[in-house]
Order: C-alpha cells, then structure tokens, then sequence
C-alpha cells in the first residue's frame, strides 16, 4: 500500500495512491479524527486491515489535482541518519576538504547523526537556501526506513520484521556549517532541508536489494547507486541504532547517500536560486524541489 498526507486548505488528510493510475482516494473519514500516517504506522495491525476494507467507498482524487505534503509532515523525533554509507561517497567527501570527521573511506561502525523535525517539508515544496546561514548548500538522495514495530536490542537477522516501509529524503545539507562545526547536526537542521516524500510505501511492495536512487541537478544526472551497495546494509543499521536506544513506530532511518553530490566536484558544485533538483528511487517515486534564497 502507499500512503500519502495531501492538504485540503490547512487541513491534513491522509490517502491510499493509486500512483499507476495517478488517483488517490481520501480514506480520512475512515480514521479516527487527527490520524495521520504515523498514528497509522503506530497501529497497522488493526488500522491496514479496516483501510483495505473500506477502500473500494472513499472518495476518488486526481494526484495531480491535490497538493502533497511530506508523508510524515511533522515526525515525533529526530531523523536519525547515516553518514558516509557508500563507498564512493565516503572517498569525495574525504577528498572534499568538508569533513571534519575521521579520514576514512570504509567506517569501522556506522556514522550517526540527526535532523531537526523542523526540517520536513513536502515532495514539492520549495527549499529555502538560507544565503545569510550557508554559502554551501548540497542535496543527498536517500533511501529512508520507516520502522513499524518498535523495540529495542533487535537483532540484524530479526530487523526487517520492523519495518513498516519506505520513502525517500533529500538529506539537504550546509556543508560549511558541517565542517566549521564538527558534529554534523546544524549543518544538516536548517529549516526545509528534508524533502520528503512523495509517499509511504509499505515493506510488502518493495525489494529493497533492487532498489536504484538517482539524482538530478537542473536536468544533469549527478548521482545513480543501488540500495545492495551500502557499506552497512538496513538489518545492521537497525541493530546499531537499537543496541541500548529503543526504536518506535514512525520513526525515520535516512541509510546515506552514493557518490556525485556538490563537493565531490572541483570546485565544488554548490545550489543556487533557482535550481531544481529532482531524485527518484525505483518503485518509490520521486521529489522535485526547487531551491530558493527566500521562500516566504
């Protein structure tokens, strides 16, 4: 199943896709009032069944005609994220002369950090680059994990049953920030610096082993990878994150992203007003941003 949050004025609802036949159809009256897709995630077992029964009766919209907001608009907790994940990308970033982290192109153990809730925004939406913050703002295509069933000490062979599915974010990131800095967290909370979307896709209709992630700059191909290519793959990211921290239903694992982003070019490759990035994972859709000085 895929699951959308669309807006209606202010409004959050939540929709099942259709994205093959670019419908959608509002399942919010099949909800208790102020369910949205983490409540969803959070009560799967009982709530998927009753949205797969009522389907067929809610009413029918035109993906085109609504405007999508981020799946999970506003998460309950930080973005938990991966750095320096594919091989390719952990070498130009050490090359890059941005990382303030250890120079090493293959890490020991996964690189974690985090992201601001506040930095979500929709699949659509304008990015704002922040010129009085940055001077240096670059995208980063990402496969992102959304867990079902929550827990603690969960075992790599045991961490797909705690998937609920997947969605892609754009890990927007403030690279002078990053690296003045040293600890990552700053550089990657600027506000809308997490595009995210366009849906929830549930872990029945995805062979993650297949997935490729692709991004573009203005047209320009930049970065192409497949999933199969992490150094640490999802199962040993969920027994890393769970190991003495308890998981929960809703939250995001954003697993890294490959080479060809903004530093991994001479001179660096840095967004600018007006540009237009696109980024697409097989089977999960795609978001299209446009970054912009002021977005107000």
């Amino acid at each position: 199943m895929r699951l959308a949050t669309f807006l209606v004025g202010t409004e959050r609802r939540v929709g099942v896709v259709d994205a093959a036949g670019g419908a959608l159809r509002d399942v919010s009256a099949l909800l208790p009032p102020g369910t949205g897709v983490t409540e969803l995630i959070e009560d799967w077992a009982r709530r998927g069944g009753e949205l797969a029964a009522g389907l067929a009766g809610a009413p029918v919209l035109r993906l085109n005609e609504v405007r999508l907001a981020a799946p999970i608009p506003v998460p309950r907790r930080n973005i938990l994220c991966v750095g320096k994940n594919y091989l390719e990308h952990a070498g130009e970033f050490n090359r890059s002369g941005f990382d303030a982290s250890a120079q090493e192109d293959r890490p020991a153990h996964p690189i974690i950090f985090t992201k601001a809730p506040s930095t979500v925004v929709g699949p659509y939406d304008p990015v704002e680059l922040h010129p009085t913050v940055t001077g240096a703002v670059d995208y980063e295509v990402e496969l992102a994990v959304l867990i079902g069933t929550g827990g603690r000490a969960i075992a790599a062979e045991d961490a797909y049953a705690h998937v609920w599915g997947y969605t892609i974010v754009n890990d927007v990131t403030a690279r002078d920030l990053q690296r003045d800095h040293r600890q990552w967290f700053l550089g990657k909370s600027l506000d809308t610096h997490c595009p995210m979307g366009p849906f929830a896709v549930t872990a029945d209709e995805v062979t993650v082993d297949e997935l490729e992630v692709s991004c573009r700059v203005n047209g320009e191909l930049r970065q192409k990878a497949a999933v199969r290519d992490l150094i640490f793959d999802i199962p040993t990211l969920i027994a890393t994150l769970s190991a003495g921290m308890t998981l929960q239903p809703g939250d995001v694992i954003a697993t890294g992203t490959p080479a060809g982003v903004g530093i991994g070019f001479d001179p660096p490759r840095f967004l600018s007003d007006g540009d237009v990035v696109e980024m697409s994972i097989s089977g999960l859709g795609s978001l299209r941003n446009e970054f912009r000085e002021d977005i107000r």
